[in-house]
Protein backbone atom coordinates (compact mmCIF):
# COMPACT_ATOMS: atom_id res chain seq x y z
CA UNK A 1 0.00 0.00 0.00
CA UNK A 2 2.67 2.35 0.67
CA UNK A 3 4.21 1.90 -2.33
CA UNK A 4 1.30 2.86 -4.67
CA UNK A 5 0.83 5.84 -2.21
CA UNK A 6 4.08 7.39 -3.34
CA UNK A 7 3.96 6.25 -6.36
CA UNK A 8 0.47 8.51 -6.76
CA UNK A 9 2.41 11.10 -4.66
CA UNK A 10 5.35 11.45 -6.76
CA UNK A 11 3.06 11.92 -10.04
CA UNK A 12 1.66 14.57 -8.24
CA UNK A 13 4.58 16.11 -7.06
CA UNK A 14 6.35 15.86 -10.62
CA UNK A 15 3.90 18.63 -12.23
CA UNK A 16 5.79 21.20 -9.72
CA UNK A 17 8.98 20.52 -11.41
CA UNK A 18 8.16 20.50 -14.78
CA UNK A 19 9.62 23.88 -16.79
CA UNK A 20 7.55 26.33 -17.59
CA UNK A 21 7.46 29.50 -19.92
CA UNK A 22 4.32 30.47 -17.33
CA UNK A 23 5.07 32.45 -13.66
CA UNK A 24 4.22 29.64 -10.88
CA UNK A 25 0.74 29.56 -10.13
CA UNK A 26 1.57 29.12 -6.19
CA UNK A 27 2.83 32.93 -6.57
CA UNK A 28 -0.01 33.97 -8.70
CA UNK A 29 -2.49 32.53 -5.96
CA UNK A 30 -1.05 34.00 -3.05
CA UNK A 31 -0.32 37.17 -4.66
CA UNK A 32 -3.74 37.58 -5.76
CA UNK A 33 -5.49 35.92 -2.84
CA UNK A 34 -3.16 38.50 -0.53
CA UNK A 35 -4.34 41.49 -2.76
CA UNK A 36 -8.04 40.56 -2.63
CA UNK A 37 -7.68 40.24 1.63
CA UNK A 38 -5.93 43.64 2.19
CA UNK A 39 -8.74 45.11 0.06
CA UNK A 40 -11.18 43.43 1.98
CA UNK A 41 -13.20 41.87 -0.90
CA UNK A 42 -14.37 38.34 -1.15
CA UNK A 43 -13.11 35.59 -2.80
CA UNK A 44 -15.79 33.73 -4.70
CA UNK A 45 -15.04 29.76 -6.07
CA UNK A 46 -16.40 27.64 -8.59
CA UNK A 47 -15.46 24.41 -10.79
CA UNK A 48 -17.48 21.61 -11.95
CA UNK A 49 -16.89 18.01 -10.70
CA UNK A 50 -13.94 16.80 -9.25
CA UNK A 51 -12.49 20.19 -9.61
CA UNK A 52 -15.52 21.62 -8.08
CA UNK A 53 -14.31 19.29 -5.25
CA UNK A 54 -11.26 20.47 -4.73
CA UNK A 55 -11.97 24.06 -5.31
CA UNK A 56 -15.08 23.40 -2.20
CA UNK A 57 -11.84 22.28 0.32
CA UNK A 58 -9.89 25.55 -0.36
CA UNK A 59 -13.28 27.71 -0.07
CA UNK A 60 -13.12 26.49 3.67
CA UNK A 61 -9.32 26.86 4.01
CA UNK A 62 -9.71 30.39 2.77
CA UNK A 63 -12.20 31.08 5.65
CA UNK A 64 -10.15 29.81 8.46
CA UNK A 65 -7.49 32.12 7.07
CA UNK A 66 -9.65 34.98 8.32
CA UNK A 67 -11.10 35.63 4.23
CA UNK A 68 -15.07 36.09 3.32
CA UNK A 69 -15.06 33.04 0.47
CA UNK A 70 -18.06 31.94 -0.80
CA UNK A 71 -18.33 28.75 -3.52
CA UNK A 72 -20.92 29.99 -6.13
CA UNK A 73 -24.63 28.45 -6.21
CA UNK A 74 -24.25 28.25 -2.37
CA UNK A 75 -27.21 29.43 -0.70
CA UNK A 76 -25.59 31.85 1.43
CA UNK A 77 -23.12 33.14 -1.88
CA UNK A 78 -23.86 37.39 -1.70
CA UNK A 79 -23.32 39.05 -5.30
CA UNK A 80 -19.87 39.65 -6.44
CA UNK A 81 -18.77 42.89 -7.08
CA UNK A 82 -16.10 45.35 -8.57
CA UNK A 83 -13.65 44.45 -5.32
CA UNK A 84 -13.90 40.83 -5.56
CA UNK A 85 -11.77 37.61 -6.75
CA UNK A 86 -13.58 34.63 -8.34
CA UNK A 87 -11.15 31.66 -8.81
CA UNK A 88 -12.20 28.84 -10.88
CA UNK A 89 -10.75 26.14 -12.69
CA UNK A 90 -11.15 24.35 -15.91
CA UNK A 91 -8.93 21.99 -16.13
CA UNK A 92 -9.66 20.80 -19.92
CA UNK A 93 -9.44 24.95 -20.82
CA UNK A 94 -13.26 24.89 -20.71
CA UNK A 95 -16.57 24.05 -19.58
CA UNK A 96 -20.08 26.17 -20.64
CA UNK A 97 -20.82 26.73 -16.78
CA UNK A 98 -17.38 28.02 -16.11
CA UNK A 99 -17.20 30.40 -18.72
CA UNK A 100 -20.63 31.55 -18.13
CA UNK A 101 -19.70 32.46 -14.28
CA UNK A 102 -16.51 33.89 -15.38
CA UNK A 103 -18.12 36.08 -17.90
CA UNK A 104 -20.66 37.15 -15.04
CA UNK A 105 -17.82 37.63 -12.89
CA UNK A 106 -16.10 40.00 -15.42
CA UNK A 107 -19.54 41.96 -16.38
CA UNK A 108 -19.76 42.72 -12.93
CA UNK A 109 -16.26 44.17 -12.67
CA UNK A 110 -14.83 41.31 -10.52
CA UNK A 111 -11.23 39.63 -10.85
CA UNK A 112 -11.18 36.18 -12.95
CA UNK A 113 -8.17 34.16 -11.47
CA UNK A 114 -8.69 30.89 -13.71
CA UNK A 115 -6.71 27.69 -13.05
CA UNK A 116 -6.32 25.38 -16.45
CA UNK A 117 -3.89 22.70 -17.88
CA UNK A 118 -4.43 24.51 -21.25
CA UNK A 119 -3.98 28.12 -21.01
CA UNK A 120 -3.55 28.82 -25.06
CA UNK A 121 -6.57 27.06 -25.91
CA UNK A 122 -8.78 26.94 -23.72
CA UNK A 123 -12.38 28.79 -23.79
CA UNK A 124 -12.17 30.18 -20.34
CA UNK A 125 -9.08 31.91 -20.72
CA UNK A 126 -10.10 34.82 -22.17
CA UNK A 127 -12.59 35.71 -19.09
CA UNK A 128 -9.66 35.43 -16.94
CA UNK A 129 -7.72 38.37 -15.82
CA UNK A 130 -5.13 36.27 -14.59
CA UNK A 131 -4.38 32.28 -15.65
CA UNK A 132 -2.58 30.18 -13.19
CA UNK A 133 -1.19 26.96 -15.12
CA UNK A 134 -1.35 24.00 -13.41
CA UNK A 135 1.07 21.40 -15.51
CA UNK A 136 -1.14 18.50 -15.49
CA UNK A 137 -3.10 15.52 -16.96
CA UNK A 138 -7.13 16.42 -17.52
CA UNK A 139 -9.69 14.52 -19.28
CA UNK A 140 -9.06 16.37 -22.01
CA UNK A 141 -5.29 14.68 -22.74
CA UNK A 142 -5.66 11.40 -20.77
CA UNK A 143 -5.47 8.68 -24.23
CA UNK A 144 -9.10 7.93 -23.32
CA UNK A 145 -8.71 4.71 -25.64
CA UNK A 146 -5.50 3.23 -23.97
CA UNK A 147 -5.79 -0.49 -23.17
CA UNK A 148 -3.46 -0.87 -20.39
CA UNK A 149 -4.77 0.83 -16.68
CA UNK A 150 -3.14 4.14 -16.02
CA UNK A 151 -2.46 4.87 -12.35
CA UNK A 152 -4.02 8.03 -12.32
CA UNK A 153 -7.20 8.16 -14.85
CA UNK A 154 -8.75 10.70 -16.85
CA UNK A 155 -8.52 14.38 -14.50
CA UNK A 156 -7.28 12.87 -11.43
CA UNK A 157 -3.05 14.23 -11.60
CA UNK A 158 -4.75 17.74 -12.28
CA UNK A 159 -7.57 16.73 -9.32
CA UNK A 160 -4.60 16.39 -7.01
CA UNK A 161 -2.19 18.59 -8.30
CA UNK A 162 -4.94 21.28 -7.14
CA UNK A 163 -5.37 20.05 -3.46
CA UNK A 164 -1.35 20.32 -3.52
CA UNK A 165 -1.65 23.62 -5.09
CA UNK A 166 -3.79 24.54 -2.92
CA UNK A 167 -2.48 23.41 0.50
CA UNK A 168 1.14 25.52 -0.02
CA UNK A 169 -1.46 28.73 -1.34
CA UNK A 170 -2.86 28.09 2.39
CA UNK A 171 0.20 27.58 4.10
CA UNK A 172 2.11 30.63 2.15
CA UNK A 173 -1.12 32.81 2.64
CA UNK A 174 -1.32 32.13 5.89
CA UNK A 175 2.50 33.60 6.39
CA UNK A 176 2.01 36.53 4.38
CA UNK A 177 -1.55 37.09 5.84
CA UNK A 178 0.33 36.90 9.44
CA UNK A 179 -2.21 34.35 10.72
CA UNK A 180 -0.92 31.99 13.57
CA UNK A 181 -2.24 28.32 13.65
CA UNK A 182 -3.85 28.66 16.89
CA UNK A 183 -5.98 32.15 14.76
CA UNK A 184 -6.78 29.44 12.05
CA UNK A 185 -7.79 26.78 13.99
CA UNK A 186 -10.26 29.32 16.32
CA UNK A 187 -12.00 29.77 12.67
CA UNK A 188 -12.81 25.93 12.25
CA UNK A 189 -16.67 25.12 12.48
CA UNK A 190 -17.36 24.26 16.70
CA UNK A 191 -20.68 22.52 15.55
CA UNK A 192 -18.98 19.15 14.44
Amino acid sequence: MASLASQICNHIASIFSKPSIHPPALDLMVAELASIASQKGRVFLYGVGREGLMLKALCMRLAHLGLSAHFVFDMTTPPITSKDLLVASAGPGGFSTVDAICSVARSHGGRVLLLTAQPETGSSVKHANVVAYVAAQTMADDGGGEKSRTLLPMGSVYEGAMFVLFEMVVYKLGEVLGESPEAIRARHTNLE
